[in-house]
């Protein structure tokens, strides 16, 4: 799904930056195309209109229209209100001794190797891992997590 959105979003921003001066009508053309491929990617249908409607204002103006490189203007206004949409700037975990985490998501989402990078940060903030394999029924399901911790020996399975 996450590559699917990065490969509609970045065709879409290659055709913008190709161009030498962007009017209304391709920012428009470009908006509906990135509405579009928030709605595939399951993104709330309210959120995507909000998101867009904050992209459309900043870059309808006119210092977006007349500037030097107006396609990476555009692209830099995404990915502020993107960002923004995401939470902004980044805070720490709040973990209250004993700490869980669970991570859950769907097949080949990344969980696994998420788990031992977080186990690894963890680490080396001075506190002491465990991870739990829970996916008994995937083939090498310990076998991948055992290995990612070795790599970087962040935890014990």
């Amino acid at each position: 799904m996450f590559s699917l959105l990065a490969d509609k979003l970045d065709n879409t921003f290659r055709r913008l930056r190709g161009l030498g001066k962007i009017s209304e009508k391709s920012i428009a053309d470009a908006l509906r195309d990135i509405r579009l491929a928030l709605l595939e990617a399951d993104v709330e249908f309210g959120v995507a209109r909000e998101f867009i409607g904050r992209v459309k204002e900043r870059a309808m103006g006119q210092e977006v229209l007349k500037s030097i490189k107006p396609g990476e203007q555009i692209v830099k206004i995404f990915r502020d209100e993107i960002a923004a949409l995401l939470g902004g700037d980044s805070v720490g975990l709040d973990l209250t001794d004993p700490a869980r985490i669970m991570v859950v998501g769907l097949n080949g989402a990344g969980k696994t190797t998420t788990s031992a990078k977080l186990a690894l940060r963890l680490k080396n903030e001075g506190r002491r891992p465990l991870l739990v394999v829970c996916d008994l029924v995937r083939p090498a399901a310990v076998d991948q997590l055992a290995t990612l911790a070795e790599q970087n020996r962040s935890a014990r399975l």
